[in-house]
């Protein structure tokens, strides 16, 4: 007599979905959007890359010095781990700055630092200020780390509002406001008054000054020595044009830079960034050169986009000009306007920037071939 086979149970997985295992708060994030490199944008717009403008990340058309070439080719030890204190960097940016060196920290970009100092401060629930419009990269950390952020609007001519940010840390008491000077998206500055009063208030302070190379105001890094509640932020993405190589550097405050330390991923530098960074500030003489360069062309753009009936733009004081869009024109079919002729600009979809674009400036040529498009349309 024949056996019954035995029933086939169904077992149910053990797991149910990947996302289970993520903390419930990013299953709300919504993604940041960068800017596309050139490889992707010439595939989209069926042009070389040599054939396109771009004019919308804020990078460095120039370049770096040549020393970074040179010094990237020669590097000795690519398959040993980088230095995990960078000292070399630290040693030059410190000088130049003068600055002691136990101040100051490199990261992979500025990004890096700003994540690297919400995890380290911020813990769920807490909240942060942030004052639109401004540099999203604020509002994206503060969500990825669960923290809340509370909105303090800028004044018409995008003004800070010292007093709204004050009113903000007694009212919801957040342990970090971020500050922008230059800011991005429009390059206004923040005065020394305007600071000063922040730092002021029982909160830490982020001043991040990406683009104070283009202005006339000099840095606050050695402001860290007094204030034990102020962290500034730099970068060599802009100016020294190693956007792609990702080096940022902060100036922190002695008591909590040691922590900052612990916390920090040992090797985030590459070798390849900390030869480059490092060559870059042996010429000072051509980041002199290229900077002035740029900001002279930031005038000559500015006067230029005057010319132009539907836009307005506004006086900046880092390597960018922001334009409000008029006449009934949108800013969106604008920008892709611009596009599909080889030349890419700026757009927010926020609100407060939805009828407005940035222009990253770019050498004569771009300007030029900017103007003429745009008098076209």
């Amino acid at each position: 007599m024949a056996t019954a086979a035995p029933e086939r149970v169904e077992q149910k997985p053990a797991v149910s979905s990947a996302t289970q295992f993520l903390r419930p708060h990013l299953l709300k994030l919504a993604p940041y959007t960068p800017i596309e490199p050139f490889e992707i944008l010439s595939a989209r717009y069926g042009r070389k890359p040599e054939d396109i403008i771009k004019l919308d990340a804020n990078e460095n058309p120039y370049g770096p010095p040549p020393e970074v070439r040179e010094a990237l080719a020669k590097m000795p030890f690519p398959h040993v781990y980088p230095d995990p204190e960078t000292r070399g960097l630290r040693r030059a940016l410190a000088q130049m700055n003068d600055l002691p060196v136990e101040h100051i920290l490199v990261g992979c970009g500025a990004d890096e630092l700003i994540d690297l100092l919400m995890r380290c401060v911020l813990e769920s629930g807490d909240k942060i200020v942030d004052c639109p419009p401004t540099f999203t990269m604020y509002a994206f950390d503060a969500d990825v780390n669960d923290a809340k952020v509370v909105t303090v609007p800028r004044l018409d001519g995008f003004k800070i509002d010292v007093e709204g940010i004050r009113q903000a840390v007694a009212a919801h008491k957040p342990k970090m406001v971020f500050l922008t000077s230059p800011n991005n998206p429009d390059g206004s500055m923040m005065t020394e008054e305007e600071v000063r009063a922040i730092l002021e208030l029982p909160v830490l302070v982020v001043l991040d000054e990406a683009y104070i190379e283009f202005s006339t105001e000099k840095s606050k890094v050695k402001w860290v020595q007094q204030y034990n509640n102020l962290v500034v932020l730099r970068t060599f993405s802009k100016s020294a044009a190693l956007a792609g190589l990702r080096v940022g550097w902060g100036a922190f405050p002695l008591e909590m830079v040691e922590y900052i330390w612990r916390a920090k991923q040992p090797y985030n530098v590459s070798v390849a960034a900390e030869t480059a960074a490092c060559a870059a500030l042996t010429n000072m003489a051509y980041l002199d050169k290229v900077r002035n360069a740029l900001v002279s062309e930031r005038e000559r753009l500015f006067a230029k986009l005057k010319e132009i009936p539907f836009l307005e733009p506004y006086p900046s004081h880092a390597n960018f000009i922001l334009a409000k869009v008029t006449q009934g024109r949108d800013a969106k079919a604008l920008k892709d306007g611009l596009a599909n002729r080889g030349i890419m600009v700026r757009h927010y979809a926020k609100k407060e920037l939805s009828g407005y674009i940035r222009i990253s400036v770019g050498k004569p040529e771009h300007t030029d071939a900017l103007i003429e498009v745009l008098k076209s349309m």
